[in-house]
């Protein structure tokens, strides 16, 4: 029997987390002219600023991972993004930041502290519970905005498919697209 390797979960969820963001922006490029903004019930008033939201604390967190020292100007700009074209375009750029930062994973480094630059102060976190916060985080967000889409023209996308054999059949085009195999996946 095969011991658990927390390094493969994480791999696991780093890729699910990417799947799932370019599924949703995919659905989100067919809203009609003026639903991207439009105000809606949710903790941020609208689809562009809860995109927004889940982009900038990417790349303060992934950062932050990476060992880099960009932190609190992550969220110079609230809404760093009018259109949902560029938005989504750089989201998956930090997603394939964030997957690199899970392949490149060990036991030690996922127990080795990370710092996150606060405003006049060093935030000193444990990289396991860095990485399970931000994907808590996506998961949250990306809820929000599926449940937005039920207010709009777009039917929300299926978003609870996660990384296993099974559900090979229902990713094999947005695999292809994103440059990933199923071999990468499942190791």
């Amino acid at each position: 029997m095969a011991s658990f390797d927390p390094c493969r979960m994480f791999r696991k969820l780093a890729y699910n987390n990417a799947l799932a963001n370019n599924r949703l922006l995919s659905a989100c490029a067919n809203l009609k002219p003026g639903e991207f903004e439009a105000t809606r019930a949710s903790f941020f008033p609208s689809i562009k600023s809860t995109l927004n939201h889940i982009l900038t604390v990417d790349w303060f967190y992934i950062d932050g991972l990476e060992g880099g020292t960009l932190g609190l100007r992550a969220f110079d700009i609230e809404e760093p993004f009018d259109n949902l074209s560029s938005l989504a375009s750089e989201q998956a750029k930090v997603d394939q930041r964030l997957v690199a930062v899970c392949e490149a994973l060990t036991l030690e480094k996922l127990a080795s502290t990370i710092d996150l630059q606060r405003d006049g102060r060093i935030q000193r976190e444990r990289m396991e519970d860095v990485l399970n916060h931000l994907f808590q985080h996506q998961t949250h967000h990306r809820g929000q905005v599926h449940a937005m889409l039920s207010g709009s023209s777009v039917a929300p996308p299926q978003l609870d498919e996660f990384i296993v054999n099974d559900d090979a059949r229902f990713r094999s085009g947005e695999i292809t697209a994103l440059g990933w195999s199923e071999e990468m996946l499942m190791r």
